[in-house]
């Protein structure tokens, strides 16, 4: 028996504009002199996409899955691969025959990494992180980070301290800022007064740090960024962050298309007595009477985050779903939905980031309106 995948959902991608993203990206960057690591974890380093990155003048390519960077290894992709999230020791072995450049924040992940590439005969960039209050990962005394550099300058062979890094906005939300920066450079200074030389980066963070690129107050020592989102989607910055000068990056490099499965006048709230969903929450629901309602046939499973789907058609309103099932209230839609209709949607972080990694969803590649096929 032959299963054939059917053709939605679907996500297309446009690999011209991806590219044209990265170019408006890396030549801003290039121009203050910082180097780019291209974040292509957001896409689960699909191939078609990675290399828009490389063709981009990404200087690396960066994911925090070192099975994604083992396929881009394999894919003779040549550019530099580095490890965004801090090692795990069992990955440790890995870490050093796929990576060039790896982020540290643990003397006892330093020490097992210098171990491994003696073993290996590989010398490995390493850049250590210090935490400027975002609290995820990096040291918190500036003393302890200096101290753990100096070690890695002058008793760990199989590594070369390239720079410190910091990252900010992920987990703690904490904005980067001028101020921020300075900490960073100034954590790097005390860093190169004990070795005695400069480092070659400081990474002052990702695609939130941008913004200070972007309106020309990035102070001059910080020349590494991490940036993704920014790359892929162009969203985050000019939309939830309302930065209005930022109109040369494109926000349409991917769409949704997701197919109706049902369509009903149903009440606007639940029927009977309220419990818990399927995933141990209690929502709530407000009571508008009876309205038009539409099931799309992708769920949670997919999306992640199914209230995070943007329509592209006006009347559309994304009242949330299941694992499987995405429900839209239609009622104020102008069009005559039936079954079997293809809704469209932009997308943002958290929804492409689920998409390509779900393999229930197709994916289809274009250079305007032509299809390739990788």
């Amino acid at each position: 028996m032959n299963y054939t995948p059917a053709p939605y959902p679907l996500v297309e991608c446009q690999l011209d504009v991806l590219r044209e993203n990265v170019k408006n990206i890396t030549s801003r960057c290039h121009k203050a002199d910082v180097t780019v690591a291209g974040v292509i974890k957001g896409v689960n380093a699909k191939m078609p996409l990675v290399r828009q990155f490389a063709e981009g003048d990404c200087d690396q390519i960066a994911s925090s899955r070192l099975e994604q960077l083992y396929d881009i290894k394999m894919a003779g992709i040549q550019k530099p691969l580095l490890l965004l999230r801090i090692p795990m020791l069992c990955e440790i072995p890995n870490v050093v025959s796929i990576c060039d450049i790896a982020l540290a924040s643990e003397p006892a992940t330093l020490q097992a990494l210098n171990d491994e590439c003696l073993k290996q005969n590989k010398k490995l960039k390493i850049i250590v992180m210090a935490d400027l209050g975002d609290l995820r990962e990096g040291f918190w005394n500036r003393d302890e980070l200096v101290e753990a550099c100096t070690r890695v300058e002058r008793q760990m062979p199989g590594l070369e301290l390239a720079g410190i890094g910091t990252n900010l906005g992920c987990y703690g939300s904490i904005q980067p800022t001028v101020e921020k920066m300075n900490d960073l450079i100034a954590y790097a200074e005390a860093v190169e007064a004990q070795i005695g030389r400069r480092l070659e980066w400081i990474s002052g963070g990702a695609t939130s740090s941008f913004v200070l690129l972007n309106d020309g107050v990035m102070p001059a020592r910080i020349n590494h960024l991490r940036i993704g989102e920014n790359i892929l989607l162009g969203r985050d910055l000019q939309v939830d962050w309302k930065i209005t000068n930022m109109q040369y990056l494109r926000m349409d490099a991917f769409t949704l298309k997701a197919q109706v499965i049902e369509v009903k006048d149903k009440p606007s709230h639940p029927v009977g007595k309220i419990f818990m969903d399927a995933f141990g929450n209690f929502p709530t629901y407000v009571d508008r009477g009876i309205r038009r309602r539409a099931l799309l046939g992708i769920g949670k499973l997919d999306l992640g985050s199914i209230e995070k789907l943007l329509p592209r058609d006006s009347g559309v309103e994304v009242l949330g779903g299941s694992s499987d099932h995405t429900i839209l209230d239609i009622e104020e839609y102008s069009g005559d939905l039936q079954v079997g209709d293809i809704m469209e949607f932009d997308l943002c972080y958290t929804t492409l980031l689920f998409l390509t990694s779900s393999r229930s969803v197709t994916m289809r590649y274009f250079e305007g309106d032509r299809e390739v096929f990788a």
